[in-house]
């Protein structure tokens, strides 16, 4: 099977021009180019999702500059970790980054440290704000769904005479914690 080298290019609105970014990555010899004239901060890109579908393990994706594959820390981090979770080297013409070498790869890990040690700093942000809440009398979560709500909105959904928007509505108990109910059996 055939491994590809796709290309990713991306201006930030419809007024700017590709070409630079088009001539640098023909140069290198991609075989399909996918561009877009979208902002960075979006995560929704067309054409970066087409790419990110395509690809398989073996493929590289080739940037000119790695502003163009995010616009933020973190949406870089979350691309590379995919790239290097699918096996799909990158290499970034600018910054002269290349995932086939023991500094590209250097580069990879270093990305995936931060992304783990972002991850943690959410993580223990959290439980102190649990603690911080619990100390207070606050348990935090969800509240609980009321009892008799669950069991009208069971008694309802057995008549099938309602959908669950309608059951929803009437009750205030949503569809997740009603299917729930119903599969635990707990109410009947």
């Amino acid at each position: 099977m055939k491994n590809y080298v796709f290309g990713y290019a991306r201006v930030s609105t419809e007024f700017q021009n590709l070409d630079r970014q088009l001539d640098a990555l023909k140069k290198h010899g991609v075989d399909h180019i996918y561009n877009e004239k979208m902002t960075g901060t979006k995560k929704e890109r067309p054409e970066l999702m087409k790419m990110l579908d395509r690809m398989t393990a073996g493929d590289t994706v080739v940037i000119e500059s790695l502003s163009r594959l995010g616009r933020s820390t973190k949406d870089l981090i979350e691309l590379t970790e995919l790239f290097h979770s699918n096996g799909v080297n990158l290499i970034s013409l600018k910054e002269a980054i290349d995932t086939h070498t023991s500094t590209g790869k250097l580069l990879f890990t270093l990305m995936s440290a931060i992304a783990q040690f972002e991850r943690d700093v959410i993580a223990d942000r959290t439980r102190e704000g649990l603690r911080s809440a619990r100390a207070r009398g606050r348990l935090g979560g969800r509240p609980k769904a009321d009892e008799a709500g669950i069991k009208k909105a069971i008694k309802l959904y057995q008549t099938r005479q309602y959908s669950i928007r309608e059951i929803e509505e009437l009750t205030g108990i949503k569809k997740a914690t009603l299917y729930r109910s119903l599969k635990n059996k707990q109410y009947g």
